[in-house]
């Protein structure tokens, strides 16, 4: 059975999820400010917008060329300019590091602390970011390098709290519902 990531409620931009790293690290830098399902709707849109998704023609760019796509109607975020930046940086980091190859940023680690190591150091991605997106390479694509769990806490428990807790439309609104009664608390995703 295929990984599911539905998150977007198109199943297409679903699919491009779970079968293209790049799409998957693209959808997570976007993830703040706005709903997920904009944020990891985003490289979908960015994929038809360039005929592709590939990390080395989106370096190859000028930050002001992948700008423009951004802010193209309707923008691919709430923030534009500042998204394009990052994704730019993000890309330029993929080529630098992993000759454009996104999967190399976790094929082959031995363990948690590595795989999160190369997480926190991708442009745009800070702690928080880094540890849920090693919980959703473990949860949804079965990528569980060793200590995977330790280096991934608190995102690692079964509490529907992030984008790697959800496998449908069901526990899509049980992490909904856990972020608002969060909020409510004045609580984080973490607490």
């Amino acid at each position: 059975m295929p990984p599911l990531i539905p998150v977007t409620g198109d199943p297409e931009a679903d699919r491009l999820l779970a079968e293209n790293p790049l799409a998957l690290l693209i959808g997570m830098l976007l993830d703040q400010q706005v709903p997920m399902e904009w944020a990891f709707r985003g490289p979908f849109t960015l994929r038809q917008r360039l005929g592709g998704l590939d990390a080395t023609a989106i370096a190859a760019m000028s930050p002001d060329a992948l700008e423009a796509v951004f802010r193209a109607k309707p923008a691919l975020h709430r923030f534009p300019g500042s998204m394009a930046k990052r994704t730019h940086a993000l890309c330029q980091h993929l080529v630098d590091e992993y000759g454009g190859d996104a999967a190399a940023v976790w094929r082959g680690v031995t363990s948690g602390d590595e795989l999160y190591a190369r997480l926190v150091a991708l442009p745009g991605f800070g702690a928080e970011k880094a540890k849920i997106f090693e919980a959703l390479l473990a949860k949804r694509l079965e990528i569980r390098p060793d200590g995977w769990e330790r280096a991934a806490l608190p995102f690692s428990d079964d509490t529907p709290r992030s984008v790697a807790d959800i496998d449908s439309p069901e526990t899509l609104a049980r992490v909904r519902d856990w972020k608002r009664t969060q909020k409510r608390r004045g609580k984080g995703k973490a607490d």
